[in-house]
């Protein structure tokens, strides 16, 4: 599919993008609430009420709609697919459907005629509608072959899983351990792939999350590993969705479960790896290490986890001992209080650094965890001489890093 604007849109787009651009923020908060004026179910049953209520979730939308018009105009021709599978992937978690395009696409074009008033000539709307269908198709497409490759309907995603097992990770997060209803074995996945939980909560409203799947694919259950989410400031609620299953998700209770999906997985091959996480973003890696451990992988791998006291570091022995299985392994941690020295580990105070670290010039990078250490990493990273393209990331949340 090509993704080049037609002659006669590309200098529109390319003169008023500036302007478009510097307003992204308030036609998205103007998008979502003339939405959610119309259907109100949508604010209930599918977006995340919390990145509602702080902004998040406007952030991320105004930056990829950004940055794919900004590459439309600066790169003709070149397909931004690292954006369009990550936000692909997510809808796909959560059964959007193609259908659901025009009602967004009306409310979009509609924030940006208001906003912008008597900017928005015929012409404008008319390119910026190009924009936006050039965007939505691109993703309906990619949306549509991964539906096939599960071998579902367009927007079937969601099974029921009981829980089988519930572990107490640490005081702030808890695992489940999810297996079929009839007993059969799960669906496969990736190392490194997530799900969508959806529950219902005491006002009615039907939330979903997402969360990574922290153990390799070979097992006939998943497990997931839920952080409870906790205002920082007390200006928005504490996370519904885990604050729920963490309160009610016991042995034996039946959870709203989609199918898996996410970008960032392992490639198969043998070059070096190099994972990095902190705090909760250690469940992806779990997966990864736990598949090479299953796999008796002979590649290189230099893990990296930072956390801010070992008893807050969830898995903390499970993730050395799957270093410890491998050929080749080195585990570097970071504690920002209380550090102590384990055996077979480097450990250290303070915020984690990769100043000591030499990794070889192939070397395949998978981040996850908080966007400041996510960028403090992929900046050092960058700096040892990676290449941009050999570092992926996973975002718990809104990705606020796709205008970069």
């Amino acid at each position: 599919m090509s993704l080049t604007l037609s002659a006669q849109s590309t200098p529109v787009v390319r003169a008023t993008l500036p302007v478009v651009g510097a307003s992204l923020t308030t036609i998205t908060e103007l998008f979502y609430r003339r939405m959610f004026e119309e259907r109100p179910e949508l604010l209930r049953h599918l977006f995340n009420r919390t990145n509602q209520a702080t902004g998040a979730q406007r952030e991320a939308l105004a930056g990829s709609v950004a940055a794919f018009a900004t590459l439309l105009v600066e790169r003709p021709g070149e397909r931004p697919d690292a954006v369009l599978a990550r936000i692909a992937h997510k809808h796909v978690s959560l059964g959007i459907t193609a259908d659901q395009y025009p009602l967004v696409g009306r409310h979009l074009l509609g924030a940006v005629a208001e906003v912008l008033g008597d900017a928005v000539t015929p012409e404008v709307g008319a390119a910026w509608d190009e924009v936006y269908w050039l965007m939505a198709n691109a993703l309906i497409a990619v949306e549509a072959r991964l539906y096939a490759e599960a071998g579902v309907a367009d927007g079937d995603v969601w099974r029921r899983m009981e829980v089988a097992e519930r572990q107490q990770e640490s005081p702030e997060a808890v695992s489940l351990v999810l297996r079929r209803t009839d007993g059969r074995p799960t669906v496969p996945f990736r190392p490194g792939q997530y799900v969508s939980v959806r529950v219902e909560l005491p006002d009615g409203a039907r939330q979903i999350r997402q969360y990574s799947l922290s153990t390799a694919p070979d097992h006939k259950t998943w497990r997931i590993t839920v952080k409870r989410e906790r205002s920082a400031d007390g200006s928005v609620p504490d996370g519904e969705v885990s604050s729920w299953l963490h309160a009610h998700a016991e042995v034996g209770d039946l959870l709203d479960v989609s199918l898996p999906a996410g970008d960032l997985v392992l490639p198969e091959d043998d070059t070096p790896l190099f994972l990095a996480s902190a705090g909760i973003g250690i469940t992806p890696m779990l997966s990864m290490l736990d598949h090479l451990a299953l796999t008796s992988a002979t590649r290189p791998v230099t893990v990296v986890h930072a956390d801010r006291t070992p008893l807050d570091h969830v898995h903390r022995d499970e993730q050395a001992d799957l270093v410890s299985r491998l050929a080749d392994a080195d585990l570097h941690l970071w504690y920002e209080n209380d550090a102590h020295l384990s055996p077979g580990t480097h450990v250290a105070a303070g915020r984690a650094t990769l100043d000591h670290l030499t990794l070889p010039a192939d070397t395949t990078a998978y981040l996850c965890g908080p966007l400041p250490f996510m960028r403090l990493v992929r900046g050092e990273l960058l700096a040892k001489g990676l290449h941009p393209s050999a570092v992926h990331y996973e975002v718990f949340g809104p990705d606020l890093w796709l205008g970069e």
